[in-house]
């Protein structure tokens, strides 16, 4: 059993009221540990620790402190294996995805702000005729709250940080409480890396109490959350009237859309990692799959043979494709709606079916799921699974197909498939989406905003855009 503890401080520490939850293996079921419940008192010691940083850190040099982050992003490296393997072995992910994905992502993470904080420039203007110029300042928030979700555990946890920590700010950040694992081993980077106590600070435990004291405390400035959007609604209601500054990346229900004159084997290949990367827990997942009529009975048979040859196993497998799901309740979560989907006339042309493993009986494992529906109008349509679940259903033309695609409340990602470059630019100015793929998937360039609209988020991050986020500008007049 190992007993995971809050970085406090520069510290490893166990909650003050010693509350502790069960830690679980998705692959076999079974608690190998156990993480602190953290509470007011807890987050309040971590805020003070941040406050007591703050004054160092934030009138750190620009060069010291790329240093240090891209020293954690080597010791990331260097660290690899053992870094996947816990990322696996807490989340249900193939260790081999972890190592080629979600480790050398986090470390990218701290590379690349540690060198984008270093061409963040401010701006200045004259005002001609008035003798006097105007200049920007850009100054750090000061204490920041972070809070990430479970299915990128290090990636989407050193997204949030790595910005906030090269803009000048102290962090108190909450990874979630189902995939703590590594948001503890960083603490130790961190210390390796000489980031200076109290800079980061890592509390763990539930949104109900570790995470709603961060987003009610009164001095912590600004929050950045990634998870679900009832949750968002909540952090809203809450921050909002304390004046944070907010940044919300929620969920997604997002559209394929392929088009008859697409590169048609590429689509394809593209189409099932696009649909079950992750076990499909990836807030990009295009879940929604519309299909061109004339092709569709075509895609329908060579998409169902690709997801049915797809290995379902034990994450350490070299060859599995899918891994366990994150929890017993998202894998119940998840068949409860392949059973709507029956329920509304739906047809599963493959999965639907739990998965026993040898020798891991109790894990959560589902097969990839893909269900023929007759209109967009039904909940699986309608409503975020976040498994390893996608419908499919053809459409007629252009216009039909953009009205069904725009036709849920989220808005983060659309994925088209079309050599039309008309077709191409009509409807990525159309769709209602922060991010439009075009004859690809998950192509991401740091240096590119990230975000969704409607229910999917606030706000934006990502490059310049996550560094204008946590800093403050202040303009400077002076007549001369």
């Amino acid at each position: 059993m190992l007993n995971i503890q809050n970085y406090i401080n520069g510290t490893f520490q166990d909650p003050i009221k010693d509350n502790w939850i069960d830690n679980y293996n998705p692959s076999n079921g079974e608690v190998y540990g156990q993480i602190p419940n953290s509470h007011i008192e807890d987050v309040e010691q971590a805020y003070q620790g941040a406050k007591s940083a703050f004054k160092l850190w934030s009138k750190t040099t620009l060069e010291e402190r790329s240093r240090i982050l891209i020293k954690i992003s080597e010791l990331l490296e260097e660290n690899l294996q053992r870094f996947a393997e816990a990322e696996s072995k807490d989340n249900g992910k193939p260790v081999s995805l972890a190592k080629s994905i979600d480790i050398p992502r986090a470390a990218s993470n701290f590379r690349f702000f540690g060198n984008a904080i270093t061409q963040f420039a401010s701006e200045s203007h004259e005002s001609v005729g008035q003798s006097a110029i105007n200049y920007t300042l850009r100054q750090p928030i000061g204490v920041v709250g972070c809070i990430s979700p479970w299915n990128l555990p290090l990636y989407l946890f050193t997204w949030k940080i790595a910005p906030a920590l090269a803009a000048g700010n102290c962090v108190v950040a909450k990874p979630s409480e189902v995939t703590p694992m590594t948001a503890f081993l960083l603490g130790e980077i961190c210390n390796e890396a000489g980031l200076p106590k109290g800079v980061l600070n890592i509390v763990h435990g539930l949104g109900t109490s570790t995470g709603q004291a961060i987003v009610e405390h009164p001095d912590i400035k600004a929050i950045s959350f990634t998870g679900g959007t009832a949750t968002g609604a909540h952090i809203a209601k809450v921050a909002a009237p304390m004046f944070k500054k907010l940044s919300l990346e929620l969920g997604g229900k997002n559209p394929n859309i392929i088009f008859a004159d697409c590169d048609y084997d590429d689509m394809l290949n593209t189409t099932v990692r696009s649909s079950f990367a992750n076990q499909g827990q990836i807030c990009l997942c295009g879940s929604r799959i519309f299909v061109e009529k004339s092709i569709y009975d075509k895609f329908k048979t060579d998409f169902v043979n690709k997801i049915k040859a797809l290995n379902v196993g034990h994450p350490s497998n070299a060859d599995t494709n899918i891994g366990a799901l994150v929890s017993k309740p998202h894998l119940e979560k998840v068949k409860a709606y392949i059973n709507i989907a029956q329920g509304e006339n739906g047809t599963i042309l493959c999965g639907g079916n739990e998965v026993t493993v040898h020798g891991y009986e109790n894990g959560y494992y589902l097969e990839p799921t893909v269900i023929e529906v007759p209109t967009d109008e039904c909940r699986v349509n309608q409503e975020e699974i976040f498994g390893p679940v996608v419908t499919i259903m053809p459409f007629e033309s252009e216009e039909d197909v953009l009205k069904m695609a725009n036709k849920v409340k989220y808005g983060l990602s659309a994925t088209l498939w079309t050599n039309n470059l008309n077709r191409t630019m009509r409807m990525s100015n159309q769709l209602q989406a922060g991010i439009v793929w075009v004859n690809t998937w998950m192509m991401r360039d740091l240096r590119t905003p990230f975000g969704g609209v409607k229910a999917s988020g606030v706000g934006r991050e990502g490059g310049f855009e996550a560094l204008r986020f946590f800093t403050e500008p202040k303009n400077v007049c002076i007549k001369y």
